[in-house]
């Protein structure tokens, strides 16, 4: 460890819950903030220190530019010594589109086009192609049917029309939008002179092909609640109809729809009505024909993207070794050549003159040689951190947070800059322990280059690796903000308030509950998903089951897809909407991720499956941690059944900020108003007529046990469990709330603040309320993520709660304490991408850990020993 450390000195920060903190951490180490949920950890390092470093660096920077650039505010601190640049490596939130690969990301696809346009081997007769020929997002390069998505969208008739027994009336469309939208267009039908009301199947044929298939968009006089008799009399007597309506087929509605519709509800609808299939014309590959004939290494820019970065490596290494190997497809003769050298492409006039050159010429080895070594430089990075598995056309929406911010942190180590801050949110994020080796060598080689690292973390292993521990709490929420500790690691351990020191020193004294025996078995058979291939898995009933393996070995392919798809197909349920991005594209239309499998036999042990996932819980500020889970419902009510709210008769709607009535009709019940200051950043202030409460001063004075409705939304959840001790329809989800770890959270939070795991931690506690029936499987996505050791307990607990009542969970899990607590253990790998995908071994914790041949076994091992 570095013995002269220059340090940043933080004196009275106030951003958050932080109750004016001075701090002084060092430079040139690897830093690690920690805390329980809710400490204020994340205020300290992100919201405090790397702000001030970002608002210093636009301070450099023109009035002009920074009006262009998305700016965090000012931070509430009164200063901030020996503070270099600093960037942020933070957990993405929300989705990229489908069209951002792992190759755009990390900037290695734009150098393999370069390669393919400088070094490829055209056939013969070719002309000459530009890098953006190669690129699925430009016109140029775009396959013209497919449009670069590498999927082709329809509309069939059996999703349209499900059920051809009913008639039009009978809502026989069910593509058609619902409410009065639909009777429009089954009312222009009826002035057309279709028959509305014969079932769908005994219509003729070409009836039905022109209500669904056509392009024609008629205008014709619409006569609302009239029968078909009634309509025919009236156009009959020319009379003034109730409006004009226009036509739209059923297939042109559903796809321009799903184009243009800016709702994304409304997105969605429709998506379920289409089907995706692999565009023929290029294969999937998103290019046009043009750009596939170029071939380098006997592989076209397609399938080089497709192989993983290991493989990619070996293709590269002769061309990066400046041996330009030899191919088959002839070369173009030199008139050839010239002609079209001397004839530059629309739109590139003035561009510099290409030439082609023989397959084998000087020119072209010295070009593949020094784009094939800056691809291998960015992908051996990528590959030392644990992500050789993947290949460059993986989708970023498809990457899970800890991935994608390692292939942002490979960008950053390629980069090579020097007196640089790194701030990073929890970079061991599903990362397997195996993996975190790679991490923890990969943040050592940028602080060897001369940087500084501050790491938001909760994983054990990282904290011990650290050079310095800034400890922030004791407890979440008003009852944290302190710094309990600033120093190397070994000094924790003398913290009695430290939650992190009971957990990094001395683990809990061992509590080997026995294992739970199953009660039976769900059996799959035959799963094929990504990288599974026809396997069969055995889950057991009425137990806790963690599934496990280093990232990309299949495990979220086993649970996350096959087990729910396949569960949800045999309960009747629609298969779970999966975020992929935000664009048309991105819905995964009709392209079932499982492409093989079937329930043998368990599955009748279940009667409900509730998948809790880390998608956020809403998409806006009005949704909430108290609308989410309900228990809104009740306060209102609560608030409406005071006798100064009775007396005025009003409802419960009247204590809703998202209605007209109660809600502060400035800022629409938002509470703050946007100001826009143009060079300067964004600001938020509070409504100045409702001072930021979202209500209008009448119904701020219906007060309950002297608080208003705007003052309960404050409250944070412990607040809430203490002031409705006597109600119990609120009392009891706001304490499952405490119980699971979330009781620093204000009842008002908007969703667009909480973390991937405080979202998840909410969907649980929101199924926690139901009425628990014993019969159902809960599948959870590394429930873990981004809680503190010591919120992890609070978390099994409910875990167990579930399963001795019960049911059966199946959880994906990296974190080796809690997959020590499970029941049985499932390992999947060894390896990841096309060296994983098996089950390697499925145990108890004790089997398991006992049997070789996997990187799990030594891990565990070491946690059932801690315990």
């Amino acid at each position: 460890m570095n013995k002269t450390f220059e340090f940043v000195s933080v004196r009275g920060a106030r951003e958050h819950n932080l109750k004016n903190v001075d701090v002084d951490a060092p430079r040139n180490a690897l830093v690690v903030f920690t805390g329980i949920s809710g400490s204020g950890k994340s205020s300290l390092a992100f919201g405090t220190i790397y702000a001030e470093a970002q608002r210093r660096y636009f301070d450099s920077v023109s009035p002009y530019a920074r009006r262009l650039i998305d700016q965090v505010g000012t931070p509430d601190v009164d200063s901030i010594e020996g503070l270099p640049p600093a960037v942020a490596l933070q957990q993405p939130r929300g989705s990229a589109g489908s069209r951002s690969t792992l190759g755009s990301v990390s900037m290695i696809s734009n150098m393999l086009r370069m390669l393919y346009s400088r070094a490829g081997w055209y056939p013969r007769d070719q002309p000459m192609l530009f890098a953006e020929d190669f690129s699925p997002h430009t016109p140029q390069g775009a396959c013209p049917v497919c449009q670069g998505l590498g999927f082709v969208y329809d509309v069939t008739e059996k999703a349209m029309v499900p059920d051809d027994t009913l008639s039009i009336r009978e809502r026989a469309i069910a593509a058609w939008p619902p409410a009065w939208h639909g009777q429009n267009l089954r009312d222009i039908l009826v002035t057309l002179g279709y028959d509305v009301d014969t079932p769908w199947r005994d219509l003729p044929r070409k009836d039905r092909d022109w209500i669904l298939f056509t392009e024609e968009q008629p205008t014709v006089p619409v006569y609302a609640g009239f029968t078909p008799a009634e309509t025919r009399a009236a156009l009959r007597r020319k009379m003034e109809p109730s409006y004009q309506g226009t036509f739209t087929g059923v297939r042109k509605y559903v796809l321009q729809t799903f184009a243009t519709t800016s709702s994304e509800l409304m997105k969605r609808r429709v998506a379920r009505f289409m089907s995706g299939t692999v565009c023929p014309s290029c294969q999937g590959k998103r290019l046009k024909a043009e750009a596939l004939s170029v071939t380098f290494a006997g592989l076209d820019i397609g399938e080089l993207s497709r192989l993983p970065l290991t493989r990619l490596a070996q293709v590269l290494e002769p061309a990066a070794a400046g041996r330009l190997a030899s191919t088959s497809a002839p070369a173009a003769t030199p008139r050839g050549r010239a002609r079209r050298a001397m004839a530059p492409r629309p739109g590139h006039e003035g561009a510099p003159d290409v030439r082609r050159t023989p397959h084998l010429s000087e020119e072209k080895r010295i070009a593949a040689q020094r784009i094939a070594q800056n691809v291998l430089e960015r992908v051996k990075t990528l590959e030392d951190i644990g992500l050789g598995y993947l290949s460059l056309d993986r989708q970023t929406p498809t990457l899970s947070s800890g991935e994608l911010q390692r292939v942002r942190l490979a960008t950053q180590i390629h980069a090579n800059l020097f007196g640089v801050l790194y701030v990073l949110d929890e970079p061991s994020a599903g990362l397997h322990p195996a993996d975190g080796v790679a991490l923890l060598a990969a943040l050592d080689r940028l602080k060897r280059a001369g940087n500084s690292l501050f790491v938001v973390e909760h994983d054990l292993a990282v904290m011990k690796h650290a050079d310095w521990i800034v400890d922030v709490g004791p407890e979440a929420g008003e009852n944290g903000g302190r710094v309990l500790y600033s120093g190397p690691p070994a000094g924790l351990r003398r913290v009695p308030d430290s939650h992190t020191a009971r957990h990094l020193f001395a683990a809990p004294p061992p509590r080997r509950r026995a294992v739970r025996p199953p009660r039976g078995w769900l059996k799959l058979t035959g799963v094929s998903c990504n990288n599974l291939h026809r396997l069969d898995a055995a889950f057991p009933i009425g137990v806790l089951t963690a599934v496990t393996g280093v990232s990309g070995s299949g495990k979220s392919s086993l649970v996350g897809h096959a087990l729910v798809d396949l569960m949800a197909d045999h309960l009747g349920h629609e298969p779970p909407q999966r975020d992929t991005g935000d664009t048309a594209e991105d819905a995964e239309v009709g392209g079932a991720v499982v492409s093989g499998g079937r329930i043998e036999a368990g599955a009748d042990a279940f009667r409900r499956l509730v998948r809790v996932d880390q998608k956020p819980i809403g998409r806006t500020p009005r949704s909430n941690l108290a609308t989410y889970t309900g228990l809104f419902d009740a306060v209102r009510k609560r608030f409406a059944a005071e006798p100064a709210a009775r007396s005025r008769r009003w409802g419960a709607g009247r204590f809703s900020f998202n209605v007209p009535g109660g809600r502060c009709d400035t800022c629409e019940g938002e509470g703050f108003v946007h100001v826009e200051l143009l060079f300067m950043p964004s600001v938020y202030a509070p409504c100045a007529t409702c001072g930021g409460q979202r209500y209008n001063e009448k119904t701020l004075q219906i007060t309950h046990a002297g608080k208003n409705i705007a003052e309960v939304l404050a409250m944070t959840v412990e607040e809430g469990v203490a002031f409705f001790q006597e109600d119990p329809a609120i009392h009891r989800p706001l304490k499952l709330l405490q119980d699971i770890g979330l009781g620093y959270l204000r009842l008002g939070q908007p969703a667009t603040e909480l973390s991937g795991g405080e979202a998840q931690r909410i969907k649980l506690a929101t199924e926690l309320q139901r009425p628990n029936r014993g019969d159902t499987l809960y599948v959870l996505d590394e429930p873990t993520t981004g809680l503190h050791p010591a919120d992890v307990d609070r978390l099994m607990a409910q875990l167990n709660a579930l399963v001795d009542a019960g049911n059966t969970v199946v959880m994906v899990e990296h974190d080796m304490r809690v997959v020590a607590a499970s029941d049985w253990v499932i390992d999947v790998g060894p390896g990841a991408g096309h060296e994983g995908g098996r089950i390697v071994v499925a145990g108890t914790p004790d089997a398991v850990a006992a049997c070789p041949g996997g990187p799990t076994a030594p891990h565990l091992a070491a946690a059932l020993g801690a315990r």
